[in-house]
C-alpha cells in the first residue's frame, strides 16, 4: 500500500492565522527538518507516554520523516513513574527541547500525556521557527483518537503489554500501519489474532525487538561447519526482572489518582482496584498485565535468533521451574501457591523439532540470576559465565556469546584460534535502525521486522509463561493451538474478557 500525499496536521489544527502561516512557510524555513516536504512524512499516533514512550519519543521526533500528530494515555500526568534513574526522563527532555532548567520543579519522575503533548509541540515549535505550535492534538482513550484522527498513517504503541493486542487490532481494522513494543500479546491467542489481522489487512508492522547481528552468523556459520558437532542446546540467560516481584494481589485500596482512567487502563482484564503495584513499569511481574522477563528481554535476544537460525516453529513442548515461596501464618509455614505473578527466578526448557537447517534441539531460558552451569572448558582456566549470555552447545563443543548472541567464541580458546585465526571475536555489526520500519511503512511495505515474521519466538514465549503457571511439562500443537496433554492448561493461552474488551 502506497501513501498518498495529504496535509499534515499541523497545516489544518490550531487557529486560522496559524494554519496559514504554516501553509505558505517556504521550505528554507523548515530546513530543521532536513526540508522534508509535509506530504512526504509519516503522520504518526503515540499511544502510551509512560517513561518509555517518553524516551523513545525524544529520539522519534527529531526524525525528520515522521510528524508525530497525536498522544494518547489514560494517564493525563502524574511523578509517579518507575525508571532506570530519578532524573532521566527529565535530562532527555531537557535534552531534545534544548531547555537546561525544564522540569526543575518537578519532584519524581514525570510522565503522561500532557508530558507528550508539550514534547511534540514544543519540539515542532522550536523546528518551524514559530515559537509556538499547537498541532498535535491529546486523547486518553485510544478508540477516540482512532475515530477522530483520519489522518495518521501509522500508530506507535507503547502501551503495557496487555493492552498491545486490543491496540494494535484495532488500528489495523482502521488501515493504520502499526509499530510495537514487545511482546506482540501476553496472550497466545490475543497474539494469534493479532498476527492474523496483519495478515488480513495488509497493513505494514514492525515489532521493535527486530535486529540483525553479525555475531549470529558468525556462530551459525560455525555450526553449520561442524565446529561444534552437532547442535544439541541454545542457552540463554538474563539479569532479568529488574522490577519487584509479587506472590499475591495487593490487598490495600487506595483511591485512582487524579487524571488516571483506570478502567481504560486495565483494558481487557477484568475488574479490580486500583493499586499502584499494578502500573507504570513494574506492570511487568503480573500475569495479567505483562509477560515476565522472557517477554521483556527474551525478543531481543531470541527473535534475531530464530530469524538467523532458521528456526519456524513453536516448540513442540515447554517445561518451566520457578522460585517457591513460603509464608508463616499462626507460627505455622505454608507454600504460597502464586497463580498471579511470575517468579523471581525461572528457568524454561523447550523442546524444538527438526528445522529445515538444524537437527532437533533444546532451547533453555533462564533469569532472575539462574544461568547454565559453567562448561569444563571455562571452569579449566578459573572463569565463570558472565551475568547475562547465550551459548550454543554441540556434540563436540560450544560456543559463547553475549545475551543478543554479539562476540561469539568458540570454547576452548585454542578452538578459536585454529578456526579464526585469533582469541578475539571479529567487530560486531548490528542494524536495528528506526529507519527500517519508517521507510517500509512510508513505501508500504513489511520491514523485516514484520509482525508475520514473529509468530515462532511469540508462541514459543507465551508457551513458556503457561508452562510457568502449570509447573509441569506442557506438550504443544501449533497448528490447533492447544495444549494437548493437559488441557487445562488451555486456560492460559486466553484471558477472561471484561465487557466490552472482547477478542
Amino acid at each position: 500500500m502506497t501513501l498518498k500525499p495529504k496535509l499534515t496536521r499541523r497545516e489544518f489544527v490550531g487557529n486560522t492565522a496559524a494554519a496559514t502561516a504554516f501553509a505558505i512557510v517556504p521550505s528554507r524555513v523548515l530546513g530543521g527538518l532536513n526540508h522534508v516536504a509535509p506530504s512526504d512524512k509519516l503522520n504518526i499516533a503515540y499511544i502510551g507516554c509512560g517513561t518509555q514512550g517518553i524516551r523513545e519519543m525524544a529520539s522519534l521526533i527529531t526524525n525528520p520523516d515522521v510528524q508525530i500528530t497525536s498522544v494518547c494515555d489514560p494517564n493525563k500526568f502524574s511523578t509517579n513513574y518507575v525508571d532506570w534513574s530519578l532524573h532521566g526522563i527529565r535530562n532527555i527532555v531537557r535534552k531534545v527541547l534544548d531547555e537546561p532548567s525544564w522540569g526543575s520543579g518537578l519532584n519524581g519522575i514525570p510522565g503522561g500525556r500532557d508530558l507528550g503533548q508539550e514534547l511534540v509541540e514544543k519540539f515542532y515549535a522550536k523546528q518551524y521557527g514559530s515559537g509556538r505550535f499547537k498541532g498535535c492534538a491529546s486523547y486518553n482513550d485510544f478508540r477516540e483518537l482512532l475515530e477522530k484522527e483520519k489522518e495518521i498513517d501509522a500508530v506507535k504503541i507503547m502501551t503495557p503489554d496487555h493492552l498491545h493486542a486490543a491496540v494494535s487490532i484495532a488500528s489495523m481494522k482502521k488501515g493504520k500501519h502499526v509499530v510495537i513494543h514487545k511482546p506482540i500479546a501476553n496472550r497466545m491467542h490475543e497474539a494469534r489474532l493479532t498476527i492474523d489481522t496483519a495478515r488480513k489487512t495488509g497493513v505494514s508492522t514492525h515489532l521493535l525487538a527486530w535486529s540483525e547481528r553479525s555475531g549470529l552468523g558468525a556462530a551459525l556459520d560455525w555450526i553449520t561447519k561442524g565446529a561444534i558437532g552437532e547442535l544439541r542446546e541454545i542457552h540463554n540467560w538474563s539479569n532479568r526482572p529488574v522490577w519487584p516481584q509479587w506472590t499475591a494481589n495487593p490487598l490495600e485500596k487506595p483511591p485512582v489518582p487524579d487524571g488516571f482512567d483506570w478502567p481504560l487502563w486495565l483494558g481487557p482484564v477484568p475488574d479490580r482496584a486500583y493499586h499502584p503495584d499494578y502500573t507504570h513499569a513494574v506492570f511487568r511481574g503480573w500475569y495479567d498485565f505483562g509477560g515476565g522477563s522472557i517477554a521483556d528481554m527474551g525478543h531481543y535476544s531470541l527473535w534475531p535468533l530464530f530469524l538467523k537460525f532458521g528456526i519456524n516453529t513453536a516448540p513442540v513442548s515447554a517445561r518451566a521451574y520457578g522460585t517457591t515461596t513460603c509464608i508463616v501464618e499462626d507460627h505455622v509455614s505454608k507454600g504460597v501457591r502464586n497463580n498471579v505473578a511470575f517468579p523471581y527466578s525461572s528457568i524454561v526448557e523447550f523442546d524444538f523439532p527438526k528445522q529445515e537447517t538444524l537437527p532437533p534441539f533444546k532451547l533453555y531460558w533462564y533469569d532472575g540470576g539462574m544461568k547454565p552451569v559453567t562448561p569444563d572448558e571455562l571452569d579449566a582456566d578459573d572463569k565463570e559465565l558472565p551475568r547475562e549470555g547465550m551459548m550454543f552447545t554441540g556434540d563436540k563443543g560450544k560456543i559463547l556469546a553475549s545475551f543478543h548472541g554479539s562476540s561469539p567464541r568458540l570454547l576452548p580458546e585454542k578452538k578459536m584460534v585454529e578456526w579464526t585465526g585469533s582469541a578475539e571475536p571479529s567487530e560486531e555489526k548490528i542494524n536495528r535502525d528506526e529507519r527500517t520500519w519508517i521507510e517500509a511503512f512510508k513505501s508500504g511495505d513489511q520491514s523485516p521486522g514484520s509482525f508475520l515474521k514473529a509468530t515462532p519466538v511469540t508462541e514459543t514465549i507465551l508457551l513458556g509463561a503457561v508452562a510457568l503457571r502449570v509447573r509441569k511439562k506442557v506438550v504443544y500443537d501449533q497448528e490447533l493451538m492447544k495444549i494437548t496433554n493437559m488441557p487445562e492448561a488451555n486456560q492460559y493461552m486466553v484471558r477472561e474478557y471484561r465487557k466490552g474488551w472482547e477478542m
